[in-house]
Parts: C-alpha cells; sequence; structure tokens
C-alpha cells in the first residue's frame, strides 16, 4: 500500500510510537490509549508488535473506538483494510 496519501509519524521510544493518519481517522501502536480515544471521540484502530509502517499494514487490528467503528472498522481486519476506511 501507497502510504502517500497518509501522514506518517514515528517517535523512537524503547520501542518506536508508531501513528499513520488519514483524513477520517489514525492507525496507531499500542502506545495509544483505546480511552483517550473514545473520550476525546477520535477515529482509530491500534496494532500491537510492531517495529516499523510495514509492520502495521499487516498487524491485525487489536482495538477500535468508537468512531472507528461507525465507519465499519473492525477488530481482526488488517491494518491496510483500517486504513483504506479512514482514507
Amino acid at each position: 500500500m501507497n502510504l502517500d496519501d497518509f501522514q506518517t509519524t514515528r517517535h523512537e521510544l524503547n520501542r518506536p510510537l508508531l501513528v499513520i493518519s488519514g483524513s477520517r481517522g489514525a492507525l496507531t501502536c499500542g502506545y495509544v490509549s483505546l480511552d483517550a480515544l473514545n473520550k476525546l471521540g477520535d477515529a482509530a484502530a491500534i496494532v500491537r508488535g510492531v517495529a516499523d509502517f510495514d509492520d502495521m499494514l499487516t498487524a491485525e487490528v487489536q482495538d477500535v473506538s468508537e468512531a472507528a467503528t461507525a465507519l465499519g472498522v473492525n477488530v481482526g481486519m488488517t491494518g491496510q483494510q483500517a486504513l483504506e476506511l479512514f482514507r
């Protein structure tokens, strides 16, 4: 998947903090809190155990915010499938 239509953010911590943002939502790594996403009404899907953006695309979505669920994102889909809905 070409990520040119998305904003990518990487912060080097003990493990990288990774976010791929589209116009409708974001795919994030496990550093991001589902509770905070829901409290703020943000659409996002969370993948875990990823080290780079390519890993995020193939990883299985583990958690989904309420706003992302309304867009059709579900636990178990790939990160790439979630990003297509966040485009």
